[in-house]
């Protein structure tokens, strides 16, 4: 499902029809425009509803002929993939470019940011009103007699499914929300306490959904049950319900299959994860749909939250330069003599790899030739190596900052689009590129890997070392290493059969989990969760709900601010910034005789 401007102008429309107009405590935005109540009350009317409320998931659709989006700002701030929230927050990643250009990215990335920062607000306006669209179609559903009963269950099932996703999203960055739903009247939700924990509600809708949702739909883009089936095994996991989770987790496994009908399965590439033209492929359990070049004259179903974050300089990408991943995370790539990880050792001086930090591109540079992870090259832009099909990366003249000083020398690489295939997945309506490559909100390997950390949890290390090494399998596939171009002058003519880089990884042997211990495989899961996900917004909330963030993110400004300045000052204070605080906009706006519905989360 693809939601072209036509659609979301009707689903915008639809939004503000049934509901008097959102609440300024929960979103900025009035009612666009109004559908008749014959129009509104009937099933054409639902199905328009819910594709307002799938639309949602990118916060990106523009209102007033394109003045003005969900968030209310420039689309990144509200980012579907928490490129900030997620990445940056957990070490992934610099903010990059230069110092000047969005310094609340920094405070962030920082953990000095107070609850005035932009993107807070941003993020809870944008989200909240994906919950809005779906309440509505709740409501609304239940007042139209023509449905069948079945249709009924699956379209409610459908909106609960979304209306979870979103208070998931709520639930691990701010974790003290309002839960406002269909039985809310719109003028009422800023009366709505933040002082309940709504972790049984999201299970409940995600409970919901995977008994009612049918194995398949006949848009790639809906959720079906095992979508639903993977979230509910994901919040039982964040709740460390353990043997629940198994169950569940057993079950999507063993019978998943995607909307459109596939077995889950890793795909036999791993960079086929992160191509327009390869998704929604057996690896995809639920992903946000996006388009390029759909007839809106803008990037809106374009990934704009990700507008920012391509090369720089004389790159062909135009802009920004954000987004730079760390050196940290390079480190992490690297291997020992027999294809594993270095979980403890990876920033030790003799396994840092190199860089050509400080190195102009006019200068000469041999990339690291000591043994690495094939995925880093999937994930991580560094000079010397293929960009795709664009040409080498030539280090310092696509990187913003002068030296490579501010924020390292990498780019980012999983949301770049094929030099090959520019004309039909990216999108050049803007100042800044859009790109049809989907987000995937969970992807099989992330199911894997969560299944890994329960089984580990309840000592079934065979098992969890079993799913591990599945995920380490695919990676080991030579046919999905990144190769070197067979024509250096013409990169774009395709690539040759020697690997751009000293690959060399391998699967756990036999009873290596057994011999670590359940702490010691954990450790190793953790780390494989790092490295498989890096960069998909994963890795601050995995620290957070592991009870290892203020440990592992100073031990990263230590090691990253003696090769960076941008984050040189850093501290994680626990348990303070293990959630981010409530925007001070919507604590405001919900005062009324001088008391707030909403109460600030503790420490700041």
């Amino acid at each position: 499902m693809k939601f072209k401007g036509y659609i979301l102008a009707l689903s915008l429309l639809a939004t503000g029809a049934i509901l008097e107009s959102c609440s300024d405590s929960l979103l900025d935005i009035n009612a666009q425009g109004a559908l008749s109540e014959q129009q509104a009350y009937s099933r054409a009317g639902v199905d328009a509803l819910l594709v307002g409320a799938y639309a949602a998931l990118d916060g990106q659709q523009f209102v007033n002929g394109g003045a003005q989006n969900l968030s209310g700002t420039s689309g990144w701030e509200a980012a579907p993939d928490n490129w900030t929230l997620g990445s940056i927050a957990g070490g992934d990643a610099h903010k990059g470019s230069d110092g000047s250009d969005q310094p609340a990215i920094d405070a962030i990335a920082k953990f000095s940011a107070d609850p005035s920062n932009g993107y807070f607000n941003s993020k809870w306006r944008t989200v909240y009103e994906g919950i809005n669209r779906a309440n509505t179609v709740i409501r609304v559903l239940a007042l139209v007699p023509e449905i069948s009963d079945a249709d009924r269950s699956k379209l409610n099932a459908e909106a609960r499914f979304l209306r979870g996703h979103y208070y998931f999203e709520l639930k691990k960055i701010f974790n003290n929300v309002p839960w406002v739903d269909e039985t809310i009247a719109t003028v009422d939700a800023a009366k709505v306490q933040n002082n309940v924990d709504i972790w049984p509600k999201i299970q409940a809708d995600f409970e919901f959904a995977y008994a009612n949702l049918p194995a398949t739909q006949p848009s790639v883009g809906k959720a079906n049950k095992w979508a639903a089936g993977s979230y509910l095994a994901k919040a039982l996991l964040y709740q460390k319900k353990y043997t629940e989770a198994k169950t569940v987790f057993d079950a999507v496994i063993a019978q998943g299959v995607t909307s459109n009908g596939l077995k889950y399965a890793l795909t036999q590439k791993f960079k086929d994860n992160f191509d327009a033209a390869t998704e929604n492929n057996s690896e995809s359990v639920f992903a946000i749909q996006m388009a390029a070049n759909d007839g809106t004259n803008n990037i809106a179903n374009a990934n704009q939250g990700s507008m920012l974050n391509f090369p720089y300089g004389d790159s062909p990408f135009r802009c920004c330069g954000f987004f730079q991943p760390a050196q940290d995370l390079v480190n992490s790539y690297r291997t020992n003599a027999t294809g594993l990880p270095l979980v403890d050792a990876y920033n030790n001086a003799a396994n840092v790899v190199k860089s050509d930090q400080g190195i102009a591109s006019n200068q000469p540079f041999t990339p690291d030739a000591g043994t690495l992870d094939p995925r880093l090259d999937w994930t991580v832009g560094r000079r010397g190596l293929p960009y795709h099909d664009w040409g080498y990366h030539p280090g310092a003249s696509w990187i913003r900052s002068p030296g490579q000083s501010y924020a390292g020398p990498y780019s980012p690489k999983k949301n770049i689009y094929w030099q090959a295939t520019q004309d039909i997945y990216s999108d050049q309506s803007s100042w800044a590129p859009g790109t049809a490559i989907n987000l995937n909100v969970i992807r099989f390997a992330d199911v894997i890997l969560m299944a890994a950390e329960v089984e580990a949890q309840l000592n079934n290390l065979a098992q969890a070392q079993t799913y591990v090494n599945l995920v380490r399998a695919r990676a080991a596939e030579p046919t999905g290493f990144l190769h070197k171009y067979a024509n250096d002058a013409t990169p774009v003519a395709g690539f040759s059969a020697t690997p751009a880089a000293n690959y060399k990884i391998a699967v756990y042997p036999a009873g290596t989990f057994a011999g670590l211990g359940k702490d010691g495989a954990l450790k190793a899961i953790y780390f494989e969760r790092k490295i498989e996900l890096a960069m998909e917004g994963h890795r601050f909330f995995d620290l957070v709900r592991w009870g290892i963030a203020q440990t592992t993110l100073n031990a990263f400004f230590a090691y990253e601010g003696t090769v960076t300045s941008d984050i040189r000052g850093g501290n994680f204070v626990a348990p303070k910034n293990e959630y981010y605080p409530i925007p001070q906009r919507q604590i405001d706006l919900s005062t009324q005789g001088g008391t707030s519905a909403l109460k600030q989360n503790s420490g700041y």
